[in-house]
């Protein structure tokens, strides 16, 4: 007989009903086996459809209208790990990584303290709402109200991007109500002395979530809003704008001059790029557009006071900034705490916008234009400076700064340029007199036609470009009360220095570090150009002449006080830049000064700045910049890897 082992054979031979045991051992181990089946039949169905479907264990699967995301993304080690999704039983995506993982994602990074939650809810640019609860005046009320849409805009900017994406389980979208109070600063401008300072707190109440903003300025509440914005992100997951649950941010710049400048004059640009330069420098909270908008090879502003100018410097009709446009580039940045310089250079780096004045009964007003050999008379063609001794020069000048200034409403801040004098060229026709008093008689005498045109009244910094005037013995003979330095010299440049150590205040833009030209080679030949290798983000970041260097190296010891750094500029000279290349050239370039003007962190590059920067860049796309990348794709997706 056949039974199930050994035991029911004993049992059998014993007597003992051994077949019925055998059966009953049958009957179990059948049992056994179907039992394992249907586990592995069901192990098999769930891993299917993990591959396939999933929506039984991924929250988010419903957003998607085509393939699943392949990635997924998980903060370990405070970096954001990317993971493949078959893996994973729910999905992040990387800007809600990012947003949640350790590293704040503010730019430039607060000076004071910050807390920011690691959860987030879902919002919507419709959700958004304005209450006033303190303006000084209605114009602060006004401007707060503008700036608050932009903010909303920029939200809705983010939306438009989900597309046809369906939106996830996510919750509804949650209200806010952001309580904006300016107690301080009746006036909107960005002017020297105005208090960017701000605090920011977000916290829930029911299904809704509450932001209050103070703010001593209308300036300070618009940098608030640039903050809480960068509290906002989309989720390309979930088909929605999240935003984190609470925060808190103590925030006000390190310094009150943080500057970007752009010259126009060698190559025109369109207006619309110079208005995406603005909205790029609100994100990063510069506050100071510095528009070179003349020089020797153009003269592209068409003035009501001096039409000439432009009829005989710009390139061509099409090459022509109008008052009208000049007022919405003023408008535009006023909005976004920014101040516009307009700076007409003298009395060198002027051209044929200036030939005219003999036909016109005026006399030379310029000389040397166009001569040649140029190399002898200027760094590159053409050539051309003012008559310092024709009284319709200084005519002229009184009405060009005029209008700058009711153009700009900038009016405790001016620019007169100032720079790289042909001292030979003055000699040609004024053998009587050293080249240097004659620029000196010049500096003075367009000084005396800025306070008439400043309705009597001097400028609180009028800036010169660092120069041979600069030196002593002439640097004493300039009033330290009056005028301001931009420095452009090299960082290790004894002149440089004595700027600084002689109390002028003074604008950084070190050629060493904050030119952004260079690194391109120079135009005219085969050389290195004027100014070297390229200016990369991480030495553009990491230079901070404010710090003294000692046997111990940089960073050793702060400055006296006898230095005055108002603050800072990075500057994109266009001889070989034009339209279309902007962006790429100046961003995120340009986002790093921000941060080192704003922050001024002591430590360098470190990993937290590729990780903010790379998520700062992000949001300049979003905004429709088109800034250069700072690494390959791979590394934003695998920044762990990368750091």
């Amino acid at each position: 007989m056949k039974c199930c082992g050994e035991t029911g054979v004993r049992a059998a031979r014993s007597g003992r009903g051994g077949a019925a045991y055998c059966a009953r051992v049958a009957r179990l181990r059948r049992a056994l086996l179907l039992l394992a089946a249907a586990a592995c039949t069901a192990a098999a169905l769930l891993y299917w459809r993990q591959q396939t479907d999933g929506s039984a264990t991924r929250p988010l699967h419903n957003v998607f209208s085509g393939a699943e995301p392949e990635w997924t993304w998980l903060c370990r080690n405070e970096r954001c790990e990317r993971l493949p999704a078959a893996e994973m039983s729910s999905l992040q995506s990387l800007p809600t990584c990012n947003m949640l993982c350790a590293s704040t994602q503010l730019w430039p990074q607060p000076t004071g303290p910050v807390s920011l939650a690691t959860a987030a809810v879902p919002v919507s640019a419709a959700g958004f709402a304005l209450e006033v609860i303190a303006a000084p005046t209605h114009d602060v009320a006004d401007h707060l109200e503008d700036a608050f849409s932009i903010l909303r805009e920029d939200l809705r900017t983010l939306e438009r991007q989900i597309g046809d994406t369906k939106r996830g389980d996510i919750g509804p979208a949650h209200e806010v109500i952001v309580r904006v109070s300016v107690n301080g600063s009746q006036d909107v401008r960005m002017r020297i002395d105005t208090d960017e300072s701000y605090k920011l707190s977000l916290r829930p109440e029911g299904s809704t979530l509450v932001a209050h903003i103070t703010a001593q300025s209308f300036c300070g509440a618009r940098h608030g809003f640039e903050t809480l914005s960068q509290l906002v992100w989309l989720d390309p997951y979930a088909g929605s704008l999240l935003i984190l649950e609470a925060a808190t941010v103590d925030d006000a710049p390190r310094f009150r001059y943080r500057g970007l400048l752009l010259d126009t004059a060698r190559n025109y640009f369109p207006i619309g790029e110079i208005m995406r330069t603005i909205d790029a420098m609100a994100a990063c909270k510069l506050n100071t557009f510095h528009w070179h908008v003349s020089d020797s090879q153009s003269f592209p502003l068409r003035l009501k006071s001096a039409p000439q100018l432009a009829q005989h410097g710009a390139y061509g009709p099409g090459a022509v900034y109008t008052t009208e446009e000049v007022q919405a580039v003023v408008r535009r940045a006023r909005l976004r705490g920014i101040r516009v310089l307009l700076e007409v250079d003298a009395p060198a780096h002027v051209g044929r916008a200036w030939a005219w004045g003999p036909q016109a009964g005026l006399g030379n007003l310029a000389f040397c234009v166009e001569v040649e050999p140029w190399s002898a008379y200027c760094g590159e063609p053409p050539c051309g400076q003012l008559n310092p001794r024709n009284p319709h020069v200084y005519e002229i000048l009184e009405r060009i700064y005029a209008e700058i200034i009711e153009l700009t409403g900038v009016d405790e801040i001016f620019h007169l340029g100032g720079d790289e004098v042909s001292e030979r060229c003055w000699s040609q026709y004024f053998n009587d007199t050293d080249p240097r008093d004659l620029w000196m008689d010049f500096t003075r005498r367009a000084m005396r036609a800025l306070e008439r045109a400043n309705g009597g009244k001097a400028p609180e910094m009028t800036l010169l470009w660092s120069s041979r005037l600069t030196r002593s013995p002439y640097l004493e003979r300039l009033d330290v009360k009056k005028y301001g330095i931009q420095v452009w010299g090299a960082s290790r440049w004894p002149e440089s220095r004595a700027v600084l150590d002689a109390g002028f205040r003074s604008v950084i833009s070190h050629v060493d570090a904050w030119y952004l030209d260079c690194g391109f080679g120079s135009w005219r030949d085969s050389s290195d150009g004027h100014c070297g290798p390229y200016r990369s983000w991480q030495q553009i970041y990491e230079h901070r002449p404010w710090v003294e260097e000692s046997s111990g190296g940089p960073g050793v010891g702060l400055t006296g006080e006898s230095w005055r750094i108002e603050g800072g500029e990075a500057c994109q000279w266009s001889e070989q830049l034009a339209a279309g290349g902007l962006d790429a050239r100046v961003w995120p370039r340009a986002a790093a000064l921000a941060e080192r003007l704003w922050s001024d962190r002591a430590e360098g590059a470190a990993a937290d700045v590729y990780l903010r920067l790379d998520t700062q860049r992000a949001r300049l796309r979003a905004r429709g910049v088109r800034p250069a990348p700072l690494w390959p794709r791979w590394c934003t997706h695998n920044p762990h890897a990368c750091l």
